[in-house]
């Protein structure tokens, strides 16, 4: 119901515009999401091995990266949709 609403909101800027606005929202909540899920499980596992937590924060922070690169890439095609449809 609340997509409905944005989407007559957004009437006059196009169906199009509007879906890739709501497609760079969920990329956003998505990365969120994963980036969350990432913390969670890299606090856990050095609380169960500390003398791990080198090698656990490493992995952390080439995951986070290489998932916010996938996020960033996933949003400026939005964007660039946004900006080619007429």
């Amino acid at each position: 119901m609340i997509l409905f609403t944005m989407l007559q909101a957004v009437a006059g800027v196009g169906l199009g515009k509007a879906l890739a606005a709501v497609a760079a929202g969920i990329v956003v909540i998505g990365a969120a999401l994963g980036i969350g899920k990432i913390g969670q499980a890299a606090l856990e596992s050095i609380a169960r091995q500390p003398e791990a937590s080198g090698n656990i924060r490493t992995a952390m922070i080439i995951i986070g990266a290489l998932l916010e690169g996938v996020a960033l890439f996933a949003e400026i095609v939005c964007i660039l949709a946004v900006v080619t449809i007429k």
